[in-house]
């Protein structure tokens, strides 16, 4: 038999395209690829003839691309990217309908009867007797080693996502890792980085969407795990700044970002060393885009030569004496040329006066990726199908704020599908349950019991009004907005355009239902609050020259507001009622960023600023034609800084023609 990826459901060989890796020889490091497998594989047992393929490592686990194109892992790699199928027919447990079939021949050869193998624990080999394989690797375990594992189970636990301690009986899940169901679904959304790519790709129903899955498809299997988007070489290439983290209020470490400057000294890992363990040296921030930023080691001085990008937030970026807190080794780059006798004298000189991250920069960047949102948690938000309307919809998944949202109605979902919904946590789409009720907006009709009873308010634990951000007070004395009048607003459904609008309802709070001229059905109005940045006085367009697009019939290069007013006897909403707050922001036309696309909000992409309006701007999706560009106010939630998308683990869709980037 062929080696094969040991991984569960995996079983590639290297005629699949892959490069298989054997386990490691340290017992440590052994270990540790071990229990990343049994992530999965609960009871499986590796061997020393155990292989891992090249799919299940992150990028930044392998070294630079030789010329012969072999790929080569890091010192100190470990696996981390792991999918366990839920099967319908095994539950998981494994059998023909989820197993490749290398690794069901793998399982049939094993054993029926009781055997005996060999288990690492620490540096000691503890023997497991286990009755027959369930089918999936994953042995019941009988004899000492349950005896063992009931032992551990009046000690302490500590829980490996939120840190709280107790009990280990009373934790989640066979393996005891976690205090509660909620941990043990966000480790797993953290960690499996190819489970929200598998999610993001599942229904793609717009022809843009399907030509950037093809565009990935084609590009990752050309270019194997390591063939992910290159912000720095792309940057380089169009030449354009990127806009900084600060400019960006939901982001985390905007407040703090400042203190992140050009000519900073920080310790990296050290990839210029020829050395079997890992060893660091300093660098200079020579340029920031975003969360990225552009370092050179320190001795290369002027030579550009060796500069190499990397995320200010990775985890492998500390501050000045990091390496002397941990006992980590600083050893220069061997391609210096400079002779420096005294190394230590050298870095003194450097380093008097310069400035270093914070000490607690990966504390505020934890405080900032925090969220009181709940998985299973109920909440209204907007039916993209029939925009008038909201739905009740379960959070399935939270990603660095932005929500996987699964409608508990799925009468309409097509066949083999789930009818779901993304958007950020602060988006206007999104209410607590109860919201349309209050306000007087339609919703979606509950079509049985049980979601009639989820959708009322008495002794509901999710009506947490308070987790959801108040729009600006409004003030009703000098009038207010009237059904009927005028004004001109983005159309929700066609976001690059800025039409002709008219007040059609005015519901409570502040709220309105507004609908583009020229379209006959009730069904396309939106919901807008009076406070909305995405609502203009008539004439807004004329004073910024932006294209207004008037109802159908008339000619844009003929069409004036006071005839058209005159024609349909309507009068416009007075400029007074509309929120003109603008405090200024950082951003400017070319800068680029990741932003969401808004028509397919699963996907955030690669995009480029193009114009700013106040506080209005537009976004470009860079490779796409103008058709696609979107206008967003400033301080939307949908709009992330350079890096964002790494650093949350979400999948980054780049420009179709992103494979020269690599």
């Amino acid at each position: 038999m062929p080696y094969h990826c040991v991984a569960y459901g995996c079983g590639k060989t290297s005629e699949d395209g892959v490069t298989l890796f054997k386990f490691p020889k340290d017992p440590e490091e052994f270990r540790k690829w071990e229990k990343q497998v049994q992530r999965t594989r609960t009871r499986w047992i590796a061997t020393p003839n155990s292989h891992l393929c090249s799919e299940h490592f992150g990028k930044e686990y392998f070294e630079p691309r030789l010329h012969s194109g072999v790929l080569k892992l890091k010192p100190g790699a470990a696996p981390t990217v792991f999918v366990c199928l839920r099967c319908s027919f095994c539950s998981g447990r494994g059998c023909k309908n989820c197993l490749p079939a290398i690794q069901r021949r793998e399982i049939a050869a094993e054993p029926r009867e009781h055997k005996t193998t060999a288990k690492h624990t620490g540096n000691q080999i503890m023997p497991i007797q286990s009755d027959a394989s369930d089918g999936g690797g994953h042995e019941h375990v009988t004899g000492r080693w349950k005896k063992h594992l009931e032992t551990n189970e009046e000690q302490p636990g500590v829980c490996e996502m939120c840190g709280t301690t107790g009990n280990i009986s009373t934790f989640f899940s066979r393996t005891k890792r976690f205090c509660s169901t909620s941990c043990s679904r966000s480790y797993s959304s953290n960690s499996k980085k190819s489970s929200i790519l598998a999610r993001l790709q599942g229904k793609l129903p717009t022809k843009k969407a399907v030509v950037l899955n093809k565009m990935n498809k084609v590009v990752a299997s050309a270019g194997g795990p390591d063939a992910g988007f290159d912000w720095g070489s792309y940057l380089e290439r169009e030449r354009s700044p990127a806009a900084s983290v600060s400019c960006f209020t939901h982001v985390p470490l905007c407040d703090q970002w400042d203190e992140i400057a050009v000519g900073m000294k920080v310790e990296v890992l050290n990839t210029n060393a020829v050395l079997p363990s890992k060893v660091y040296w300093i660098a200079t921030v020579v340029q920031i885009a975003g969360y990225k930023a552009l370092l050179r080691y320190e001795g290369f001085e002027d030579d550009s030569s060796h500069d190499f990008w990397c995320s200010l937030v990775s985890g492998e970026v500390n501050p000045i004496g990091w390496c002397a807190i941990t006992s980590k080794l600083l050893v220069p780059p061997q391609d210096v040329k400079l002779n420096i006798p005294d190394w230590k004298e050298y870095l003194m000189k450097k380093l008097v006066g310069a400035n270093t991250l914070p000490v607690d920069f990966y504390i505020k960047m934890s405080e900032g990726m925090r969220t009181s949102f709940k998985i299973g948690m109920r909440v209204e938000v907007v039916d993209p199908k029939y925009v008038s309307q909201t739905r009740v919809a379960i959070i399935d998944q939270i990603t660095g704020g932005r929500l996987r949202l699964v409608y508990t109605d799925q009468s309409d979902a097509p066949e083999n599908a789930v009818s779901d919904f993304w958007c950020h946590m602060l988006s206007p789409l999104l209410h607590p349950l109860g919201w349309s009720n209050s306000v007087g907006h339609a919703i979606k009709a509950p079509v049985n019991s049980w979601e009639a009873a989820s959708s009322g308010l008495k002794n509901n634990s999710d009506n947490a009004f308070l987790l959801f951000k108040r729009p600006r007070t409004v003030y009703m004395d000098g009038g207010f907005f009237e059904e009927g009048m005028k004004l001109e607003a983005i159309d929700p459904l066609n976001l690059g355009n800025i039409c002709v609008a008219t007040v059609q309802k005015v519901l409570l709070d502040g709220y309105l239902m507004v609908g583009i001229d020229g379209t006959t059905s009730n069904s396309d109005w939106f919901c807008y609050h009076a406070s909305s940045h995405a609502i203009f006085p008539k004439g807004f367009c004329n004073k910024n020259e932006i294209h207004l697009t008037v109802p159908q019939g008339y000619d844009p290069h003929t069409f004036t507001w006071d005839d058209y007013l005159e024609e349909t006897k309507a009068k416009p909403a007075p400029a007074h009622l509309f929120n003109a707050d603008y405090r200024g922001h950082g951003f400017s036309p070319n800068m680029k960023l990741e932003a969401v696309d808004l028509m397919e909000p699963r996907l955030v992409c690669v995009a480029t600023i193009k114009r700013c309006v106040g506080r209005l701007l537009l976004i470009h999706f860079d490779g796409w034609e103008d058709d696609f560009d979107q206008w967003v106010d400033s301080q939307s939630p949908d709009i992330y800084p350079v890096g964002w998308c790494e650093l949350m683990g979400y999948q980054l869709q780049p420009p179709p023609e992103f494979g020269r980037y690599l």
